[in-house]
This record gives structure tokens, C-alpha cells and sequence, in this order.
């Protein structure tokens, strides 16, 4: 599963084009042609829109988790679950906070390294290493639709603090949930209830460290992303040990490669994104990658997992794109 800090940024720079261009001059002396390279006036880029970074986070976002269900379902296939997570967020998040140090953005200090552990806890142990539990036993698409209802249980803690989503958004989470309940109709959860109630604390402690993410203290721009990530990954290790998790000696290489995949997209890329949408848009435009992400990963899932699929698909990715119109879809004020 897939969040961090809300104070991460995703560079955006305008750049300038400069083109040489080859000029025909005739010869005094001879027929002969020759060239000369002029360069161009340099040709400014506009920076893009908020609304053009926005869509492009969340297209990062929506394909990039949609996919890591059915990549920590194979990583977790040979490895222990606590440890492979426990490597995934040490290795991001040591990668992310050695280009923040590079770029001159400040260290964590010890009151941000507090605030960090204790979101790094929320989403890297509660949210990702549980789900990374469960998947030993359930499919990566049942995985994907229980994680889906993280906005439901962040939208019940802004209505506790006192924040009031509009209608639209309302009405968006509803039909979303119902588009969840569908396409989790063909799955069958009575096998396994135990992992089951494992995988529903999952999008509640997302949901926590989404909400607090907001609130406590925490470094500034990419080092927060880094110091979570790598406080949550030290927690992970610290509670693999603890449970007496077994490392393989030669674990397959498709667990391997998919974890690889995790560290890089899943982790670098996918959560930097998700940070600055936090940060630049509505918390329930953030958060509507748990409603798309369903559909991705069960469609994945059935392709590449040989999980089954059933006609619960097609009406719940039906009810999911309808229920992120409504959330993404902001409506446009009539001109007086």
C-alpha cells in the first residue's frame, strides 16, 4: 500500500532551448557554399501549470501503487514480509535523504526525527508492513479494495477535527466505497478472516499517519520523505527481529527483482508524488488513488497474477471512475 510528509516537493523547473541553425553563405571566390552554426535566441519554457503537476503526481500515483500490490505479492513470495519492507524503506529513504543533504536541505533535527518516526510507524509498519503480512495469504486485487476505504477513515478524523468536506466530495467517497464493496463481491474472504482483520487495520493507520502527517513536526522538503521512510524501515527491522523473521540465503529472483521495483517506483517515486499532492491539493484529490488503484491492481493481478476475476470488475471500476470524477472534477463557476 501505499503516503509521507506533507512538506515534500517534486522539482518542477522551466527550461530554455537553444538550437544551432546552419546559414547558406555564398564564396567571393568560388560557387562553394559553406555553414555556419548561429544560435538561436533562447526560447523560454513556461513552468508547468498547478493543474498539468497535479494531474501528472496523480497519473504517477494512480499507476505506480496501482501496480505495487501485485509486485509485493511476488516479494513477499520468498521473502519475510517485515524484513523485505524493512529494506525497502531503509534503502529509499537513505537514497532520499542523500539528495536532500546535496540539494542543502537541512537535516532532520531531533524533534523532527521524533515526528517522523511516528508517521514513518503509521505508514511503513501499520500501513505497508501489514499489508505486506496479509498478502502471504490473500490476493493483491482484495488487498488493493480493502485499501481503498483509507479516505473513508481519513475523512471521519476532518470531520473530528472539525473540517467539513463539500457535498460533491461526500457523494464521491459514497459511491467509491459502494464501487469497493462491488468489486470486492467476487472475493472470497471467509477462508482466511484472521488475515483479513490484519489487512483492514492497514488503511486505518494510513489514514492516522496521513492525518498527522499535517500536524507534528517534520524536516522540511525531501528530507521528510527520507527520514520517515528510514525511521519506518528501522521500526520494520526492530519488529521483524522481534517476531523472529527468517532471512532466506537465496531467495528467488523474482522476489528479488520485485523488490527492486518497490524501492524505486513504488518508494522514490510513488511516495515523493503522493507527498506533494498532499501539499499542493484537496486532501480528497490526494487521496483518490485508493479508488483507482483497485481497478489497476486487480486488472493486474488477473493478467499477470492469474488471480480470478468475475463481472464484479467491470461495475466497480465503473462505480471507481465515476466516484474520482466527482472528488477530482472540481465544477467551474458560472461568469457574472
Amino acid at each position: 500500500m501505499p503516503p509521507v510528509a506533507t512538506r515534500v516537493c517534486l522539482y518542477w523547473s522551466s527550461a530554455r532551448i537553444c538550437e544551432a541553425v546552419p546559414v547558406a553563405r555564398p564564396s567571393a571566390t568560388s560557387d562553394a557554399v559553406s555553414t555556419t552554426s548561429v544560435s538561436a535566441a533562447a526560447i523560454p519554457v513556461p513552468a508547468p501549470s498547478l493543474q498539468t503537476r497535479q494531474a501528472i503526481a496523480l497519473a504517477l500515483v494512480y499507476v505506480i501503487w496501482g501496480s505495487t500490490y501485485l509486485a509485493m505479492r511476488y516479494a513477499v513470495a520468498g521473502l519475510p514480509p517485515l524484513f523485505m519492507a524493512g529494506c525497502r524503506f531503509v534503502i529509499a529513504g537513505t537514497v532520499l535523504l542523500a539528495i536532500a543533504k546535496a540539494r542543502g536541505v537541512p537535516m532532520p533535527t531531533a524533534r523532527e526525527w521524533r515526528g517522523a518516526a511516528i508517521v514513518g510507524a503509521l505508514f511503513f509498519l501499520g500501513g505497508n508492513g501489514l499489508v505486506a503480512i496479509a498478502e502471504r495469504d490473500l490476493g493483491s486485487g482484495l488487498a488493493a479494495v480493502v485499501c481503498a476505504t483509507m479516505p473513508l477513515w481519513l475523512a471521519v478524523l476532518n470531520v473530528a477535527s472539525g473540517e467539513r468536506p463539500a457535498r460533491r466530495e461526500w457523494l464521491g467517497l459514497a459511491i467509491g466505497f459502494v464501487g469497493v464493496v462491488v468489486l470486492a463481491g467476487g472475493a472470497d474472504v471467509r477462508d482466511n478472516p484472521w488475515m483479513t482483520c490484519v489487512l483492514a487495520l492497514s488503511p486505518v493507520s494510513w489514514a492516522i499517519g496521513s492525518f498527522l502527517a499535517r500536524r507534528v513536526a517534520l524536516p522540511r522538503g525531501m528530507a521528510a520523505a527520507g527520514a520517515e521512510m528510514f525511521a519506518g524501515g528501522l521500526i520494520l527491522f526492530a519488529v521483524a527481529f522481534a517476531s523472529g523473521e527468517r532471512i532466506p540465503s537465496a531467495p528467488p529472483s523474482s522476489s528479488v527483482l520485485a523488490l527492486g521495483y518497490l524501492i524505486v517506483a513504488g518508494s522514490l517515486l510513488g511516495f515523493t508524488a503522493y507527498a506533494w499532492l498532499l501539499a499542493n491539493a484537496r486532501p480528497a484529490v490526494a487521496t483518490s488513488y485508493a479508488f483507482v488503484n483497485p481497478a489497476l491492481a486487480v486488472g493486474l493481478g488477473a493478467l499477470v497474477g492469474g488471480e480470478a476475476v468475475g463481472i464484479e470488475t467491470a461495475a466497480g471500476t465503473a462505480l471507481i471512475v465515476a466516484s474520482v470524477a466527482l472528488i477530482v472534477l472540481r465544477p467551474k463557476l458560472a461568469r457574472k
